[in-house]
Formats: structure tokens, C-alpha cells, sequence
């Protein structure tokens, strides 16, 4: 999109080919306004975090990653419940993406660092994703993400919310989609404003 001036990464916690959550990143790359991208960034190539292979250098899917948070203007993150909690190969990838640099000029920041987050989730249970958005606000607070509070977007049920489309869910999903997106939007353009103005 020559035009673009709004790039939001999506982030699906599922490696699933056909998963709900991926289904909810494409969701938003339908229906985002004109000005604004949404690419989906899928975990599968992440490795497990090991302090002993990031003391030799991050491997190169590490540094794909860190480099799309980093260009990215924000982070769409649709999350599926494992267990009451988030995927470990969520988790996996934040905890590579919070690494300060080794080197560099001080203060040595992490990409996740000040970075807008929304958070969408569903299952095809009836706990709506709760617990396991709950635990991933913790986990994105910790790590210094600025997460938009509000609309919360917890979704059960799937299987009714996809039965026209396997990779599309129903209208009614994707406006609930939408009222995030133009949240996460308005908070990425207001934050430019007030930087704009400190300057």
C-alpha cells in the first residue's frame, strides 16, 4: 500500500494452518480503514528462548521478528486458550522480543518497549478467552507494552462464528474486530499528536 501511513502487525498465537485466531487477523486485514496495514506475522520458525544460543547472536528468525515489531506501529495479538492460560509459543516469542540489545546506545530498549498492543481472542469454548487474555495483559505490562484497555474482544464459541467461512468469522465477529482497530488506531494517532507537540 503506497499510501499507508498505519502498519499494524498481527501477531496469531496458533501455529495452526486454519486456526479461529489467524482467522481474526485476516478479519482485520479485510476490514482495515484505507491508510492502515495489517500484516500477519505467524510464530512457527521462532525457536525456544536459550540465554546460551542468544549469547552468540539471535538466530535469524529472532531477528525478522524483532525487526517487524520494531517497524511495526503497533501490535494486533489474537491469543487461543491453552490450559486457562496463553500458547507457550506466544509467550516464546515475547520473551525473544523483550531482549534489550547488548550493544548499542543507552537506554537500550527492547522493541515491546512503549509499543501499542490490542488483544483479541477465541475458542471454541465458552470461557471466552479470558484467563488467557488476562495473563497476556500481565505478561505485555511487564514488558512495558502500552495495551489499549478497551473494546475487549473475548470470543467463544468458534465453530458457529466461522460455519459460513473456515477462515473468515461471521459479520458479527469482524465488527467487533473492526471497533478494535479503530481503538488501536485513534491511540496510535493521538500518541503522535502528543509527540509531535514535545518536540
Amino acid at each position: 500500500m503506497a499510501d499507508t501511513s498505519i502498519r499494524i502487525l498481527g501477531i496469531p498465537g496458533s501455529l495452526r494452518e486454519h486456526s479461529y485466531n489467524k482467522g481474526l487477523i485476516r478479519a482485520a486485514q479485510k476490514i482495515a480503514p484505507a491508510g492502515v496495514e495489517v500484516t500477519m506475522y505467524p510464530l512457527h520458525d521462532i525457536p525456544f528462548f536459550n540465554q546460551d544460543v542468544e549469547d552468540i547472536g539471535d538466530p535469524d528468525a529472532v531477528v525478522r521478528f524483532k525487526k517487524a515489531i520494531r517497524e511495526a506501529d503497533a501490535l494486533l495479538i489474537s491469543t487461543p486458550q491453552y490450559n486457562r492460560s496463553i500458547p507457550g509459543v506466544l509467550k516464546n516469542a515475547i520473551d525473544w522480543a523483550s531482549r534489550r540489545p547488548r550493544q548499542g546506545p543507552e537506554p537500550r530498549r527492547s522493541v515491546l518497549d512503549g509499543k501499542p498492543v490490542a488483544i483479541v481472542g477465541i475458542t471454541p469454548g465458552k470461557s471466552f478467552t479470558e484467563p488467557a487474555q488476562i495473563d497476556l495483559r500481565e505478561i505485555l505490562s511487564a514488558v512495558y507494552c502500552q495495551v489499549i484497555p478497551e473494546p475487549e474482544v473475548k470470543l467463544g464459541e468458534a465453530t458457529e462464528r466461522y460455519a459460513d467461512n473456515p477462515e473468515l468469522p461471521d459479520e458479527a465477529t469482524c465488527e467487533l474486530v473492526r471497533e478494535v482497530l479503530d481503538e488501536l488506531v485513534t491511540f496510535i494517532q493521538r500518541a503522535n499528536i502528543e509527540e509531535a507537540a514535545a518536540d
